[in-house]
């Protein structure tokens, strides 16, 4: 579990913090990101890219801590109801 409190958690863009409350199978897709963004945002212009990155990742790591997530993700992604399925979301999101 996180060490701060859920309300306290959602302003975090500090990215050790985030790093930390992430499972190991998702720090190296934030970290190459992170980094990423943080080249960029020596951009002046680009600077925006680096808080929107670590205000997303701070989301994922809230989301994958709390409990039943691992569980509600799978049931998502084997949904059989018609909707749109999370990996479609997910491509649809890669290609803007």
């Amino acid at each position: 579990m996180s060490e701060l409190p859920l309300d306290d958690q959602l302003g975090t863009r500090d990215p050790a913090s985030i790093l930390r409350r992430l499972p190991e199978s998702e720090r190296e897709s934030f970290l190459a990101e992170y980094r990423a963004a943080l080249d960029a945002a020596h951009e002046v212009w680009r600077y925006r890219q680096l808080q929107e990155a670590l205000s997303r990742w701070n989301l994922v790591a809230i989301a994958i801590s709390q409990p039943g997530y691992a569980e509600a993700l799978a049931e998502a992604r084997n949904a059989t109801q018609p909707g749109v399925g999370i990996d479609e979301i997910a491509a649809r999101r890669a290609a803007r």
